[in-house]
């Protein structure tokens, strides 16, 4: 079959791979989409530590078209989108309930052949069958959804908050419609690409600008959200926290970025630093919440390409090109 394969540091190619053959607890998913992700970057910069080369994609969604000897759950012809995450579930932190710290992470599409190929294979248990009404191809948004339902556990935000988020990216947006879902009393967005800002001002932001100096809230905002990153956004965002207020750090930063903090603000003003990171009891909501609409697929998913160009929409992802980038087998 076809598949992009991440052959080395640097180096993204399409070629041949064996089809998958799914074990007894398996299903073999032929691939609607799969979207492109700032992991997969990180993979290609030879972060995160995999095993290269690796078939990427982990953001992805299809039809079953092959079951293992032991699935009942599921039959040939389900359309289902796939949660990434494989667990150990006997470490320190699986038996806790943080699975998404297991000592033994592993993912489909980062440690294990992924879904930027014309067929993956996935565990039976991470595959939520989708309703009639969704089109199998946008269905490669909930991955990053249930991300952005996990950041919001972690927020814990009250009712009445005043959010600041830093990027207009696919996870900005999507923290900024999940914040309008929880009650915030504004929502203000920043962001230094102009094109990206104007499709959060068409989602409906309360105010937005390059800066949070163009924005009237001197005494700073309940929430915060870096969705960039970016070691400048990260900086000014520490410094936009209202007092008794909260930093979500929900970008992913390079392993190399560096931040300052001042620690006795964070001890005079009750200042909370907290990080999100991945999926966690989250990926069934967003299906729902996919399904129920929070998300209009023609706004987040800007460009849909054929697999064969997996290198060049890599390339158009990391030069900020765009909103979601799909490609298509």
């Amino acid at each position: 079959m076809k598949a992009a394969i991440i052959e080395s540091v640097g180096k993204a190619v399409v070629g041949e791979v064996p089809d998958p053959t799914p074990g007894p607890r398996d299903v073999v998913v032929e691939v609607a989409a799969c979207g492109i992700c700032g992991t997969d970057l990180h993979i290609l910069q030879g972060e995160f530590a995999p095993t290269l080369p690796v078939v990427p994609g982990h953001e992805f969604a299809g039809q079953v078209v092959g079951v293992g000897t032991a699935v009942t759950e599921l039959s040939i012809g389900d359309q289902v989108a796939v949660d990434p995450s494989l667990y150990c579930y006997e470490c320190r932190y699986c038996r806790d309930g943080h699975n998404n710290m297991c000592e033994r992470w592993a993912a489909i599409g980062v440690t294990t052949a992924g879904g930027a190929a014309q067929y993956a294979v996935a565990p039976v248990a991470n595959c939520v069958r989708l309703p009639e009404h969704i089109r199998t191809q946008d269905a490669a948004l909930i991955e990053p959804l249930s991300c952005a339902v996990r950041g919001y556990d972690v927020l814990r935000t009250r009712l009445g908050a005043h959010v600041l988020i830093y990027g207009s990216g696919t996870m900005g947006l999507m923290m900024l419609e999940l914040a309008k879902r929880t009650g915030a009393a504004s929502v203000d967005v920043v962001d230094l690409n102009a094109e990206r800002l104007a499709t959060a001002e068409r989602l409906g932001v309360t105010g937005s600008g390059a800066s949070p100096d163009e924005l009237d809230r001197p005494q700073g905002w309940d929430v915060v959200i870096d969705a960039t990153g970016s070691a400048a956004a990260i900086q000014d965002g520490l410094d936009r926290v209202a007092k008794a207020g909260t930093f979500l750090q929900f970008g992913v930063a390079d392993y190399a970025t560096r931040v300052t903090i001042d620690p006795y603000r964070i001890y005079n003003q009750e200042i909370t630093i907290t990080g999100s990171m991945a999926v966690l009891h989250s990926y069934e909501r967003a299906a729902e919440l996919f399904a129920a609409g929070v998300l209009d697929p023609d706004v987040f998913i800007s460009d849909r390409m054929p697999l064969a160009q997996y290198p060049q929409a890599l390339g158009k992802f990391a030069a900020g090109v765009g909103r979601k980038i799909v490609v298509v087998p």
